[in-house]
């Protein structure tokens, strides 16, 4: 029996398997034949605690984890709360792994962040710049905690043997994310700030920064099917990129999510709120010489079934709460 098959067939562990990216994940693995998919839930497993960690792993004796859970949000978000989203990431990170050890898993799939990369790291950003310098102070924190699993992950490798490898993911968007304010990412919180403004009709929203900044993002479908891969086709030690290789700025953004959205009103620039990290944009070539993986989702098809399905949860929202 091949590796691949017997996975498929023994319990795997995935954290955060009910969240944004989570949720895609499971289902395509379930589309692939993985018939055991254990997701915790924050009820009943605090992953930050030890003995619950250890009880979590008593309980599904599993054959691999993939870690996805993690403490999130935009740069509101960060900058509220960066002592709890560092200790939450750090500890949960470093409890899966070590116990991941002691209770013989075959392999961990550690998913870090691009917040992990320096401040002014050269664009196309490449694995081997990630400890150039120190991360945007925004979000520092939250990519240090996480930027951790590749230390750990390099270090167990080294002591113990441990199959553990480290992919970074850029921003992500799609169906199924969240869009509150205070704690959501760029694109589903200028969705909601467009569709609220025109339905309204309001004369204009307000976004944060000068809109200078850049961002990649990859859609969340093909953020699923390039985990999976590295999953199945990947077993070293060096961090990966996962992107698109493709870099537009807020400025334009916000233009191509108003159009979509049929916001017609000004964009007021708050330049008393900060950019974040100035560019963002992956050398995506180790994913693709590694594993195979390249994204297949134009950035305007999938923006396109983002906004619709926002439009269709929102009715769908508002027919229940008349009903």
């Amino acid at each position: 029996m091949n590796r691949q098959k017997a996975w498929r067939e023994q319990p795997v562990l995935v954290t955060g398997g009910a969240g944004f990216l989570g949720s895609h994940l499971v289902t395509v693995m379930r589309h692939t034949g993985y018939g055991r998919i254990v997701v915790p839930r924050s009820r009943e497993y605090d992953l930050t605690r030890e003995a619950e960690v250890e009880r979590l792993f008593r309980d599904v004796r599993p054959s691999m984890v993939i870690h996805l859970a993690a403490r999130v949000g935009g740069i509101g978000a960060n900058r509220a709360n960066p002592g709890t989203f560092f200790y939450d990431n750090l500890v949960m990170g470093a409890l899966l792994m070590e116990y991941a050890r002691r209770f013989q898993v075959e392999k961990f799939v550690a998913v870090g962040t691009i917040c992990a990369y320096p401040k002014f790291t050269p664009v196309p950003f490449r694995e081997d710049d990630l400890w150039s310098g120190y991360p945007e102070e925004t979000n520092a924190p939250y990519g240090l905690a996480k930027k951790m699993l590749l230390v750990q992950a390099q270090a167990y490798r080294q002591q113990y043997g441990f199959n553990a490898i480290y992919l970074l993911p850029v921003n992500l968007y799609g169906p199924g994310d969240h869009a509150d304010l205070q704690t959501s990412h760029v694109i589903p919180a200028l969705i909601r700030r467009c569709v609220e403004a025109r339905n309204a009709s309001a004369p204009s929203i307000t976004v944060w920064g000068d809109g200078s900044a850049s961002r990649e993002f990859l859609y969340v479908e093909d953020a699923a099917e390039g985990i999976l891969l590295a999953t199945e086709r990947y077993d070293g030690e060096q961090p990966v990129n996962l992107g698109s290789g493709t870099e537009i700025s807020i400025k334009d953004l916000v233009r191509v999510v108003c159009r979509l959205t049929g916001f017609t009103g000004e964009v007021v620039w708050d330049t008393s709120q900060p950019n974040g990290q100035p560019r963002r944009c992956l050398d995506t070539s180790r994913a693709m010489a590694l594993f195979g993986f390249r994204a297949r989702t134009s950035f305007e098809d999938g923006l396109r079934q983002t906004v619709q399905w926002y439009e269709a949860a929102m009715a769908a929202r508002r027919d229940g709460q008349l009903k």
